[in-house]
């Protein structure tokens, strides 16, 4: 078999289209390839939704915990502390043992014990109280005359918010939330090792990758792939963010303008 046909044959197979064997001997460099960068799909999926759905949520957490009412700020804060506060890992399980039990009395959680929509919540809410922090440390770093130019221009309420205190928030906390999303990205790989049953071995890219690692017993050569698909990714995620980051500083001096550098997260 030949790499153009490996790669019709294996190229979507992680969502279902394609070849429904995985090959069994004669491993080849365009297989692993083909099927690892297949199963990137699934990482992919999992980090642009709940990158999406999180940043949302993170806007309104941080306003929440910055909010001059008490039940609203102690709430925010209880969620941030408990989604920061305990491990990724730990939530994958706990949520999908959750999942499980509430489906034997509620028939309509069944869906939610899939690593489609399950492992997905998790990561929605862990980057949610993430950037939800981040979001209020830029709130708070908000400059006073900022807000009293827009009591001046008469700005109030939603107005003042949705004019003046979102985009400076925004444009503030935009290089750190850069890091938060690189490494929900990279967080993607955990849904591999927590309880969410990949189907029909339709896993996600470390799925294939430890396939491959223990029919070769190589790692050195599947466990790479990976990785440079990953800082491939991460690439894309710093060019499109750095448009936005430009984007939100568009009037600001050339020398005011705050850069985004990527810091790696080594403990979470």
């Amino acid at each position: 078999m030949n790499c153009a046909q490996t790669i019709a044959d294996y190229a979507f197979r992680s969502i279902g289209y394609g070849e429904r064997l995985l090959p069994r001997s004669d491993f080849t460099l365009c297989q692993q390839f083909t099927l690892i960068g297949s199963g990137m799909i699934w990482n992919i999926y999992f980090g642009v939704l709940a990158l999406l759905s999180g940043f949302i949520l993170a806007t309104a957490v941080a306003v929440g915990k910055g909010s001059s009412n008490r039940i609203l700020r102690k709430c925010s804060e209880w969620f941030i502390f408990i989604f920061r506060g305990s491990p990724l890992f730990i939530q994958f399980f706990f949520a999908y043992f959750l999942f499980l039990s509430l489906k034997g009395v509620f028939p309509i959680f069944r869906p939610l014990t899939s690593a489609t929509l399950g492992a997905l919540i998790v990561l929605f809410f862990n980057t949610a109280a993430y950037s939800g922090e981040i979001f209020y440390g830029a709130l708070q770093s908000i400059p006073k005359g900022d807000a009293e130019a827009a009591d001046a221009y008469g700005l109030s309420g939603w107005g003042r918010f949705r004019r003046v205190i979102w985009p400076t928030m925004l444009r503030l906390g935009w290089p750190a939330y850069t890091n938060e999303a690189i490494f929900l990205f990279h967080a993607t790989t955990l849904v591999f090792f927590a309880g969410f049953p990949a189907k029909q071995q339709r896993g996600d890219a470390l799925y294939y990758a430890n396939y491959f690692a223990d029919k070769t017993f190589n790692p050195f050569i599947p466990y790479p792939i990976l990785a440079g698909y990953f800082i491939l990714l991460t690439l894309i995620i710093i060019g499109i963010f750095g448009i936005i980051n430009t984007r939100l500083n568009r009037h600001l001096p050339q020398d005011a303008k705050r850069k985004i550098r990527y810091r790696p997260q080594l403990i979470r």
